[in-house]
């Protein structure tokens, strides 16, 4: 069986926090009801993705997204252990930008910090908002998002 995806907006993004909880999964899986249920949420809701958070209310990763934000010039992304997907992206990124800092992060820490998405076929994406409130812009997203796709 092959499944098409519209790939949609590259850039700027629009998140929404989803009331979908995120179920840890140890590899990449088919079984996509979970992410196209909170991607549904976050288009009812004018948004381009959902940010999913665990049980515990920590961020793990978008529906079509990983997730990434910056902590002075230090770059994390959710800790791997919360069952997020070790993506093709975030290992580009990574060799772009040196180590991640895996971090268990609630909700309430993205506030005011620059965040953007990675993804295998779209790339690096900055997010312009979340849940109605602007992200502020870092340069160093910038730079990324320019070599994601060099050789």
């Amino acid at each position: 069986m092959v499944t098409e995806w519209e790939v949609g907006p590259a850039d700027p993004l629009r998140l929404v926090t989803s009331r979908l909880v995120h179920r840890p999964y140890p590899h990449k899986t088919t079984e996509r009801e979970l992410f196209s249920a909170a991607l549904d949420e976050a288009r009812e809701a004018g948004a381009d993705d959902a940010l999913l958070l665990t049980a515990c209310g920590e961020v793990a990763e978008a529906a079509i997204w990983c997730v990434f934000w910056w902590e002075g010039d230090r770059l994390c992304t959710p800790a791997l252990d919360l069952g997020v997907l070790p993506s093709v992206a975030r290992r580009r990124i990574e060799e772009l930008a040196g180590p991640l800092t895996e971090r268990r992060m609630p909700r309430s820490g993205l506030a005011r910090r620059s965040i953007f998405l990675g993804n295998a076929l779209r790339g690096v994406s900055e997010v312009a908002e979340l849940d109605g409130a602007p992200v502020p812009w870092d340069p160093a997203t910038a730079a990324v998002q320019r070599r994601f796709w060099d050789r």
